[in-house]
């Protein structure tokens, strides 16, 4: 899936979401995918500032956007570092 695709995935799961927060999903090379707070929250792929950053593998993250994957199980199983506001993380949960 390509950096556009998982974009417009995140953009649709979190269409009827609230977020008080900014929220960035940085893969690296592959770049990022940045949560603006709203409702619903904008979806852009600029590496700006963020409350909360989340680094995880692109086929991580895949997984999480296509229901293979829990969001807080890859959390402890280390497939995602948190830095920054963790409450910001935690109101994605749902939405993911």
């Amino acid at each position: 899936m390509s950096l556009e695709d998982m974009t417009n995935s995140v953009r649709e799961k979190v269409s009827g979401a609230s977020l008080n927060a900014t929220v960035k999903f940085d893969m690296g090379d592959t770049g990022v995918i940045r949560l603006i707070g709203g409702n619903p929250p904008e979806v852009d792929n600029d590496d700006a500032a963020a409350d909360c950053t989340i680094k995880v593998a692109q086929s991580d993250l895949q997984d999480i956007l296509d229901g293979a994957q829990d969001a807080q199980t890859a959390f402890m199983m280390g497939k995602l570092q948190v830095e920054g506001d963790m409450g910001a993380a935690m109101q994605l949960a749902g939405a993911l």
